[in-house]
């Protein structure tokens, strides 16, 4: 078959995926798999052969990333059952203040938090974002959104153990303990430049209080309050007692009948914070650490052992377990594993089905054919990396799948293009931050959890995203003059 040929084949399929995925609502997971068994057949592989491809890519991306990708879950999905997001992002607004509370929750959403899924970690953070809004004085709900929408979407792709930051490593082959190091380069001053940008932005006259923000959703959540029942809106989660401050819906304020039980958890003392973060802050220095020795070629065989991503995870997930069952008892942790375990079932299908489309593609040759497309120049490939993910992630909507999908046509080109692949996995993660718009579930968690209007969610998630896309791409291009 002519290259011509297979390059249309290889459109065609990721073309039909994308259809599907968008137009007819099918599965991302099932429509991954469809496209590429297309491919395989299209290309001459024959129906053995393509079966046997779409296998071997799956069960290689989930030897790579499978257990971490579960570990990491686990772990957010305890220590979201400990009450850790409230009490960090309390303890952050003591400290630092609310006029630095944007960048600093920002930080934590991009970095130590990336381990809870996406979807819990917004509607935990979310309220407590809106509630402090008003503490930062004017532009605090455009400045605590974007701050969420940037952190939140950044932390994914570039934070291990994000999910689209472990799907990447593995795709690409990239150790993980490196991704952790220049993910950690490349994040932290992405969201504190993207979030500057748009504060300026919003204090030069983007943002319209009047028709940006939800008045009328703010005034039926307080009026609901304040007679007596439970909010139903984006503040679900927490009820406001007499003091102001948020507690969890399901434990009944001080003073009404509540169990002895619940009176005595709400009164008790809490442990401390650190104790709670403790596990997961091990796992990530051990992966550093293990990541260190492997730059300097040094050889210490206990150090590597626990900085080994698999090993050092387990370590966090066993100390998680252990710190929740000290501080909210068993049942909890039991809860929290429950939970951990339905967010992960499609995260794994889809990092897996990534591994298969990556597969077709090499076997189908397209990486020969593109390699001679490409020069050794650092700069333009890289913003053809970001290009196709960017493309991607404008048609499906997905950061997540539209980063594994442009990994996947781009692992086997990686060879050819020069680069060290830790820079096309960072590249493709930013293309897939640009443009989260309607056809994206994060982008109405963020409009109705913070209270904006959809115009104010294009704003503060659209363009504050979009920006923070551009930002990570030139930061990705001058990391590559230096690796």
């Amino acid at each position: 078959m002519s290259d011509a040929a297979i390059l249309i084949n290889t459109a065609v399929a990721v073309i039909a995926t994308v259809v599907l995925i968008v137009r007819f609502k099918v599965n991302p997971v099932i429509s991954l798999v469809i496209g590429s068994a297309y491919l395989g057949l299209a290309v001459g592989l024959g129906v053995k052969k393509t079966v046997e491809t779409i296998s071997t890519g799956f069960g290689d991306i989930m030897m790579e990333v499978g257990l971490l990708i579960a570990f990491g879950v686990l772990m957010g999905s305890i220590l979201n059952e400990t009450g850790a997001i409230r009490r960090l992002v309390e303890r952050l607004l003591k400290t630092f203040g609310p006029s630095r509370l944007p960048y600093t929750m920002g930080l934590a959403c991009a970095t130590v938090l990336q381990s809870i899924f996406l979807d819990v970690l917004l509607v935990i953070s979310a309220p407590l974002a809106r509630k402090l809004a008003p503490k930062i004085g004017r532009l605090g709900t455009a400045r605590m959104a974007t701050a969420m929408a940037i952190s939140l979407e950044c932390g994914i792709v570039f934070m291990v153990p994000g999910v689209g930051a472990l799907a990447l490593a593995g795709l690409l082959g990239v150790p993980l303990g490196k991704m952790l190091l220049f993910g950690l380069l490349i994040v932290v001053p992405t969201v504190i430049i993207a979030i500057a940008i748009m504060t300026f932005l919003f204090r030069r006259g983007l943002w319209k209080e009047e028709s940006d923000e939800n008045h009328e959703l703010f005034a039926a959540e307080e009026e609901e309050a304040h007679d007596g029942g439970a909010p139903t809106g984006p503040g679900a989660p927490f009820r406001n007692n007499s003091s102001g401050r948020g507690q969890p819906a399901d434990v009944p304020p001080a003073g009404t009948q509540g169990s002895a039980v619940a009176v005595a958890a709400e009164t008790r003392q809490e442990p401390a914070l650190i104790l709670l973060f403790a596990p997961l802050l091990l796992s990530l220095v051990l992966i550093a650490a293990g990541a260190i020795l492997e730059i300097a070629k040094i050889e210490i065989a206990p150090v590597q052992f626990v900085g080994e991503p698999i090993i050092a995870l387990l370590i966090g997930l066993v100390g998680t377990c252990i710190v929740g069952r000290y501080t909210v008892g068993q049942k909890r942790v039991e809860a929290g594993i429950s939970a951990g375990f339905r967010e992960s079932g499609q995260i794994l299908l889809l990092t897996g089905v990534g591994g298969s489309l990556a597969a077709a593609v090499t076997a189908a040759g397209v990486g020969d054919i593109l390699g001679g497309f490409f020069t050794a120049s650092h700069v333009a490939p890289l913003v053809v990396v970001w290009v196709i993910a960017a493309v991607l992630h404008i048609a499906v909507g997905s950061v997540t799948l539209s980063a594994i999908t442009a990994a996947g046509l781009l692992a086997p080109i990686a060879p050819a293009l020069g680069l060290d692949p830790v820079l096309i996995a960072l590249a493709a993660g930013a293309g897939s931050l640009f443009m989260v718009h309607v056809t994206s579930n994060t982008f109405w968690l963020l409009q109705s959890l913070l209270g904006q209007t959809t115009r104010g969610a294009l704003k503060s998630v659209t363009l504050g995203v979009s920006v923070a896309s551009v930002v990570a791409l030139g930061l990705v291009t001058v990391l590559s003059l230096f690796i």
